[in-house]
């Protein structure tokens, strides 16, 4: 099923030609199929050519309300074709794209999987399971075992390079989402996740500051009173962050980067100038940004997914040439370039 070129015009405003979705009424069918609370922040996954592959392990991994959305191809970018791959763990959506060696995953952004004894009474078992699927080929962070934490828990990298802490919640503490992405500040940054989840609190709306654990004294190199622990929500997704003054040899890059959906060219600008503050302008390229703290981010156009995974060749095509130059993201000349105006 294809989307005509009536998707960007019944966005447009024809009094000031602003563009969003308030007007985007079911062209094809397709706003029908639509969740009525849909994801605002979204992990994005760089791979150097397995982004098809490695999303189709993970579905197969995890099982339960995972799946693959779609596949698409994006011809003569600065990587060649790339295939980029829409896709589902628990629910939780995903982006990955095939773009070339350039960024490499670690563990600098990692993926908690809770398994809560009261939601699932198979809940160890069921950890079990996976750590097992995800060890094939990967490596040990942390073995599965007990902590103070955790009476059962693992860090283990698969061998796509993708972080995951598999954790036996307490069936005491507050119930959280099955997946949350977590943000490890080192090096440089070691000693700001407080600071910077702060900043993330007041960018985003719907936002709250969630549970938070300090280090104590004694556990150098570590410095007393930095962040062991925090989770907070923004827009209503959870994330997690923690500061480590360990030795690590990775730190944030391109490879895991959170992309922000917006419905409107006013929201495009309000995150694009709120999270590019103080970062590095030369990573700025087609919807993409680094934060002061180096966490790479992409404020793109909701409609702009539409336009990728339902559009014809053509109009991919010419969307594709027309972002590829951008720095922020311009929904006026995206739908332009879609309706070929």
């Amino acid at each position: 099923m294809n989307i005509k070129t009536d998707l960007c015009s019944s966005g447009m405003k024809s009094e000031n030609k602003k563009t969003d979705l308030q007007g985007f009424r079911n062209p094809g069918g397709l706003s029908k199929k639509r969740k009525t609370v849909m994801q605002k922040i979204v992990p994005h996954l760089w791979f150097d050519t397995q982004a098809k592959e490695a999303a189709e392990f993970y579905v197969s991994a995890f099982g339960k309300n995972s799946k693959i959305n779609s596949i698409t191809t994006l011809h003569d970018t600065p990587s060649g074709g790339v295939e980029t791959v829409s896709f589902e763990l628990l629910g939780h959506s995903f982006m990955a794209i095939s773009a070339g060696p350039m960024f490499t995953l670690n563990p600098s952004i990692s993926f908690f999987v809770n398994f809560d004894p009261l939601r699932d009474k198979q809940a160890r078992e069921n950890l079990d399971t996976l750590w097992e699927k995800l060890s094939e080929g990967g490596t040990e962070l942390m073995p599965l075992q007990e902590y103070p934490f955790s009476k059962h828990y693992g860090w283990i990298q698969d061998k796509y390079g993708l972080s995951w802490q598999l954790i036996l919640t307490d069936p005491d503490e507050d119930p959280r989402p099955d997946l949350i992405p977590s943000m490890l500040f080192v090096g440089d940054v070691c000693g700001k996740a407080e600071e910077a989840t702060d900043f993330y609190l007041s960018v985003f709306k719907n936002s709250k500051r969630g549970e938070i654990a300090r280090y104590p004294a004694g556990m150098e190199p570590d410095k007393e009173g930095t962040i062991m622990f925090t989770d907070f929500k923004l827009e209503g997704e959870w994330l997690a962050a923690m500061d480590s003054a360990q030795e690590h040899d990775f730190s944030f890059n391109e490879a895991i980067s959170l992309m922000v959906y917006c419905d409107t060219q006013e929201e495009i600008d309000y995150y694009w100038e709120k999270l590019k503050a103080g970062g590095d302008p030369d990573a700025q390229q087609c919807g993409w940004l680094k934060d002061q703290y180096g966490v790479s981010w992409q404020v793109a156009p909701r409609l702009l997914g539409e336009m990728i995974h339902k559009g014809t060749r053509d109009q991919i095509n010419r969307v594709t040439q027309t972002f590829l130059p951008m720095k922020k993201l311009d929904l006026n000349k995206l739908c332009e370039a879609y309706q070929h105006q």
